[in-house]
């Protein structure tokens, strides 16, 4: 059972979206506490939406106008989310006066942010993530739906943490210039999939 929950759930926990691309921009910056908080994040958008799911509390997400409704908030979001990230890249680098707490508020909104609003996210749990919710339930009740969970979030934790190290280990060795760029080219990344889930949801 374990073992069929984490290797379904990699598909989702491992597959790169805007929450990935925007933890490597924030990882560059703060390193694994970025990756952490995000982790939160995302988590607690993901266990509410499992949650709910098991006891089928979800069913009007189903619907095609509250899915392309997703689509177009989220994908506009985004859009300003990787904007914003390419007009920060050509300013002059100014010095980071966010206070330690506030910019664990931050970080920890944009998780939210990027979580609920991925069209994707949702729609992988209406469908591959249904059926563990489905198979779990049948295996032992919600005792089974807290083991799927638990099979599965350790890999969020590992997955956003480690990723948002490494890339503040590879600022070191890119150098700020490199890594303005390297901003751009995420902002634009966020600018793609934003304009996807609009598009996915207009077509």
């Amino acid at each position: 059972m374990a073992a069929t929950i984490i290797l379904v759930t990699g598909s989702g926990a491992l597959a790169p979206g805007p929450l990935f691309i925007e933890n490597l921009t924030q990882g560059a910056r703060f390193g694994a506490k970025s990756g952490l908080l995000f982790s939160l994040a995302h988590n607690v958008v993901e266990l509410a939406l499992v949650m709910l799911l098991a006891l089928g509390l979800l069913t009007f997400v189903h619907n095609l106008a509250v899915q392309h409704a997703i689509g177009i908030i989220g994908g506009t979001v985004l859009v300003a989310f990787g904007s914003a990230q390419i007009n920060a890249s050509l300013r002059p680098k100014t010095r980071d006066r966010d206070q330690p707490k506030a910019a664990a508020n931050r970080l920890f909104l944009v998780g939210l942010a990027l979580t609920g609003l991925n069209p994707f996210f949702i729609v992988w749990w209406l469908t591959a993530g249904a059926q563990l919710i489905m198979l779990s339930l049948k295996f032992a009740s919600f005792l089974g739906v807290a083991l799927m969970y638990v099979c599965h979030v350790w890999m969020d934790y590992a997955w956003l943490t480690g990723t948002a190290h490494f890339a503040k280990v590879g600022l070191n060795f890119i150098g700020q210039r490199w890594y303005r760029v390297l901003i751009a080219v995420f902002g634009a990344v966020l600018i793609y999939f934003g304009l996807s889930f609009v598009l996915s949801a207009l077509l």
